[in-house]
């Protein structure tokens, strides 16, 4: 039972923890571009220069968390069942 108790006082630590990730820092940086809104190309001599922008997140370099957005998608979807 106890091995139960540990096991379930991770998991609600673990989405507890994230949850408030969320709710403090609802962005994140871009998985593609590492959140520098755009990619990094070698010139001819090797020297790094500014490539394309990103179009995941649209050159900003965030993303919204998985966390808020299904956070946003239950709130708007509530809010549209109250009306």
């Amino acid at each position: 039972m106890s091995l139960l108790l540990l096991a379930a006082a991770c998991l609600l630590t673990v989405t507890l923890g994230y949850g408030g990730r969320c709710w403090l820092s609802p962005f994140g940086d871009c998985r593609k571009c590492h959140g520098m809104g755009h990619a990094l190309k070698n010139d001819r001599k090797g020297r790094l220069k500014r490539g394309k922008d990103c179009r995941r997140c649209k050159a900003t370099g965030k993303r919204i968390r998985v966390g808020r957005w299904i956070y946003n998608r239950a709130a708007r979807t509530y809010r549209a069942g109250t009306r």
